[in-house]
């Protein structure tokens, strides 16, 4: 079983101070934030940025300058990764944007948001080629067990190219009440396994609501790696209300104690993120 990577997802594109007053909307706050995380035993961050009335954006310079403040709080190991995420407000051709200017070392990306209709899998084609030819670590997002079977449909027509790929699974996106349930995991852990029961891609799971510490506990016992953090939810494993979320990686530490599996180094990072080799 491969090493075990923690990843912090300290806001996300939607939640506010309404919602948690520690929750980090500034390139200031993210990188404060990523260095408690780090030094509770997160390895890397998965970042949203907002503008300047606290909402999503895909904002390049924001990115850029949060990704330069976080890298000089945490040091050069830690590992940093942005995402396109449209939350029903941006195209295809603004994610394809942003990736290009932004040129990170890692990204996470919906192909179901890239590429909505068959029109748009050539301009998505070009980006992945690129991102390719960049040594970019691309994770794609999948939100449901079905969609993994475009994903590898993508994969075999060469619109995404390379032998080795890195999925997301957020368990609890379109559950009620966005609650997840360690049982989500069977469907999609079918998905990137063979007929012998191997990985297929490397994998990892974030999940919505009172269950993220059971349901990442489950996905790492199983091979699979960990995000966590405040884009998903506030609560411990007892319930109780995380006061940061440096508190939510001390939490999912402990609930790991009897998972046997060493910490991942920089490079393993980036490999199971969707670095070509």
């Amino acid at each position: 079983m491969a090493d075990l990577t923690i990843m912090v997802a300290p806001n996300g594109a939607r939640k506010g101070h309404a919602e948690h007053p520690s929750l980090p909307l500034t390139a200031d706050a993210l990188a404060t934030d990523a260095r408690a995380c780090q030094a509770a035993g997160a390895q890397a961050i998965h970042m949203h940025v907002r503008d300047d009335n606290g909402r999503h954006t895909l904002d390049a310079s924001r990115y850029l300058a949060a990704t330069e403040a976080v890298r000089r709080t945490t040091g050069p190991e830690f590992v940093v990764q942005i995402t396109t995420e449209a939350v029903g407000m941006f195209k295809p051709h603004e994610q394809i944007a942003v990736v290009r200017a932004v040129r990170p070392e890692a990204v996470s990306i919906a192909t179901k948001e890239l590429i909505p209709d068959a029109a748009m899998e050539a301009k998505a084609a070009e980006l992945y080629r690129w991102a390719y030819e960049q040594r970019i670590a691309v994770q794609h997002i999948v939100y449901a067990a079905t969609e993994f079977d475009h994903l590898l449909d993508l994969i075999e027509r060469g619109i995404i190219p390379g032998k080795r790929h890195s999925v997301i699974f957020p368990l609890g996106r379109y559950a009620a009440d966005q609650e997840s349930d360690p049982a989500e995991l069977a469907p999609f852990v079918a998905k990137v396994r063979d007929s012998g029961g191997a990985a297929r891609f490397d994998w990892w799971v974030c999940a919505f609501g009172a269950s993220e510490t059971a349901s990442l506990v489950a996905a790492a016992a199983m091979g699979g790696h960990c995000r966590i953090g405040f884009e998903n939810s506030f609560l411990n494993a007892d319930g109780a209300r995380a006061g940061s979320n440096a508190e939510r990686v001390s939490d999912l530490r402990a609930a790991l104690s009897g998972i046997r599996r060493p910490r991942s180094s920089r490079a393993e990072i980036l490999r199971a993120l969707g670095r070509p080799d």
